[in-house]
């Protein structure tokens, strides 16, 4: 592994530091609050993509259409 690299791996030890952080930070009562705002962050995002691709299937499905009929 590259010298440069190293930093970046995340083991156990870096974890556990990151999670007493998070809990001095935020305290025990806000965590479960803000992970709901994160459940709920990442559900919207992915109806929002859902319904990108169900639009953009919808528009080369009708484009095709047009080009069929000429």
């Amino acid at each position: 592994m590259n010298a440069f690299m190293l930093p970046l791996v995340i083991g156990a030890p870096q974890i556990v530091l990151i999670v007493i952080v998070v809990l001095l930070i935020f305290g025990g009562r806000k965590i479960p609050e803000l992970m709901r705002g994160l459940g709920s962050g990442i559900k919207e995002f992915k109806d929002a993509s859902r319904d990108d691709d169900d639009t953009t299937r919808s528009s080369a499905s009708d484009a095709k259409k047009v080009e069929d009929t000429k």
